[in-house]
């Protein structure tokens, strides 16, 4: 892989961009304090401000590592506010594997800016990164974060049982992926 650390990418709608710390107060308000957000994710809703802070200055720190991929997902219309969070959550370099994770804040459903972001994230990580596989899972319970992923072309690989945890305990996780030779 050809590691660049996260770099600034641009859709149609969305800038994806590394966070500062200013943003915390919007993560806290648009996602990281919402339940109904975080009920499917493998970290738990935040219960202040000063804990959404402390992680944002984490993965600030964390840009100084190339190998490291984490974009706040911001409208180019209304300025820098994020609305929501994509990252590489694990990789793995000998097969050249990115397993990523992303959430948005739940005002902003159902309006394509997740499938945006991801599309935008796996052609960064397919053409400038070089990774060959682009992996992603979801709860069963959470069937529209399945379809980012087959909106994005990931292909469905199965369902493993029992096999993952979050805020709602153990469950089931659903995998897709697309190879670079798939597209």
């Amino acid at each position: 892989m050809n590691h660049v650390g996260t770099q600034q990418l641009e859709t149609d709608r969305l800038i994806l961009r590394r966070y500062t710390k200013d943003d915390a107060v919007a993560m806290y308000k648009n996602w990281a304090s919402d339940e109904a957000v975080t009920r499917c994710l493998t970290w738990p809703t935040h219960e202040n401000l000063e804990e959404t802070q402390q992680i944002v200055d984490e993965w600030v720190k964390s840009y100084a590592d190339k190998k490291y991929y984490h974009w706040a997902i911001v409208f180019k219309e209304n300025g820098d506010e994020p609305v929501g969070d994509i990252a590489v959550v694990h990789m793995k370099e000998k097969p050249s594997v990115a397993h990523i994770g992303y959430c948005i804040g739940r005002k902003w459903w159902k309006r394509g800016i997740t499938s945006e972001a991801l599309q935008a994230v796996m052609k960064f990580l397919f053409d400038v990164v070089d990774v060959n596989r682009i992996e992603a899972r979801h709860d069963t319970k959470n069937p529209n974060s399945g379809k980012v992923m087959k909106k994005c072309g990931m292909k469905y690989e199965g369902t493993l049982r029992s096999s993952d945890w979050n805020n709602q305990g153990i469950c089931d996780a659903c995998y897709y992926a697309l190879l670079k030779s798939d597209r």
